[in-house]
């Protein structure tokens, strides 16, 4: 039998299935760049912390409370905002939350000081979780047979703004000052909105779900799923690793040995786009039934990576090595995660991703702050033990995997 929230859960897939049969080539690129653009704003800020923490006169520890707020805004979004593509025209959901985030992000260009801007990277984190509807929607459009493909082209997309925020904010900082970043970024997500408005599908929802009930149908399916419960450890993991290497880097590269500029910061962002390629063929290595084998590859490569880059700190090659190794791993462990919680409930694709990215995004949380302490306490070497630490959990939980019959 049923819960009420599983009936509910049905109730509202059945309805809001949309009705084209095939997604567009051109659908999943525009959707992939906007995700891109949406979750950018999320890292504009990491390469210019150092020079964030001069402008507002604050320590490296409270500089780095910039991303931790960012993260946990975003887990807000997820909890709060996300589960609403189940229920809501997601047309106009999307395009509503972009305009949100134009207004936190000149709110953040004109910020006078540390809490206003720390305010304001709250709330562009909560806004910025427009990404997290738009690749379950890219999913529901999608078909059985190639839905892996879809999330990996889209989340190619989300990735590469990933990278490409830290290096495009880097050189406009340098050349017009930080403040420019996010005004820049405000008029790229009000250009955004509007094509969204005019390109994406027009999908109603007739659910008669309330909100309250909405929220709480994500609780059983953490009780329900196993595999999203696995698949959230790994994520969580690994973004920790991901955010507390990207919380401390610029740090340690604007001091000796070696002194880099804001600009030569951010453009270690694009070290990590062998990661973001990998992409697409993760999602068809998912496809093809593969997810087991290749999770604890990349789990393990990111485990190598931080420990050559604990001994290689002082060498540019081994720390450029390790940055791509790193970004490897991690986005080859996400969009194989999100391949496999995307075949579990095609009508809760929505809530689904709140569970995980939810717990995704707390991990980075956790380990952008701790990363943050630690550096000021014990140096590179604390961050990268830490990062270890992580990865080792992860890889040691992987291990278990093999014990049940079902990949995951």
């Amino acid at each position: 039998m049923q819960s009420e929230g599983s009936e509910a859960t049905t109730t509202v897939g059945a309805r809001d299935r949309p009705a084209a049969p095939e997604l567009s080539a051109t659908l999943v690129f525009v959707m992939a760049i906007a995700c891109g653009i949406a979750v950018a704003n999320l890292y504009y800020a990491q390469p210019l912390l150092d020079t964030l923490a001069h402008a507002f006169g604050v320590s490296t520890g409270t500089a780095g409370l910039i991303v931790t707020l960012t993260q946990l805004g975003y887990a807000l979004g997820l909890v709060f905002l996300v589960p609403l593509g189940d229920i809501l025209n997601r047309r106009r959901l999307i395009v509503a939350i972009m305009l949100g985030t134009a207004a936190a992000l000149g709110v953040a260009a004109e910020s006078p000081d540390i809490k206003v801007f720390l305010a304001a990277s709250l709330a562009m984190g909560t806004t910025s979780v427009v990404a997290m509807i738009l690749v379950p929607f890219a999913a529901t459009l999608a078909q059985d047979y190639n839905r892996g493909r879809v999330v990996g082209q889209v989340m190619s997309g989300l990735l590469m703004g990933i990278l490409l925020a830290r290096t495009v904010s880097g050189f406009l900082a340098d050349a017009a000052g930080w403040r420019a970043v996010f005004w820049a970024a405000a008029v790229l997500m009000l250009a955004q909105a509007a094509v969204l408005w005019r390109m994406l599908p027009d999908v109603r929802s007739h659910s008669r779900l309330s909100y309250p009930a909405l929220l709480i149908s994500v609780l059983p399916l953490l009780r329900e799923e196993p595999v999203l419960r696995r698949r959230i450890v790994y994520g969580a993991a690994m973004f920790a690793t991901f955010s507390a290497l990207w919380t401390c880097l610029p740090f340690l590269l604007s001091r000796p040995p070696y002194g880099y500029s804001d600009s030569v910061i951010g453009a270690f962002g694009l070290i990590g786009a062998v990661g973001a390629l990998s992409a697409s063929a993760a999602g068809r290595m998912a496809d093809r039934g593969w997810s087991r084998a290749t999770t604890g590859a990349f789990l393990a490569t990111v485990l190598f990576s931080f420990w050559l880059m604990d001994v290689g700190s002082e060498s540019l090659v081994a720390m450029i090595i390790g940055v791509a190794l790193m970004d490897l791993g991690m986005q080859g462990t996400q969009i194989t995660n999100q391949s496999e919680i995307y075949r579990l409930r095609p009508e809760a694709r929505s809530r689904i991703t709140t569970a995980y990215m939810t717990s995704f995004f707390l991990g980075g949380a956790v380990g952008s702050s701790l990363s943050a302490w630690l550096y000021q306490f014990y140096g590179w070497r604390g961050v990268c033990v830490l990062c270890m630490g992580f990865a080792l959990v992860a890889l040691l939980f992987w291990l278990t995997e093999w014990r049940s019959k079902p990949a995951s």
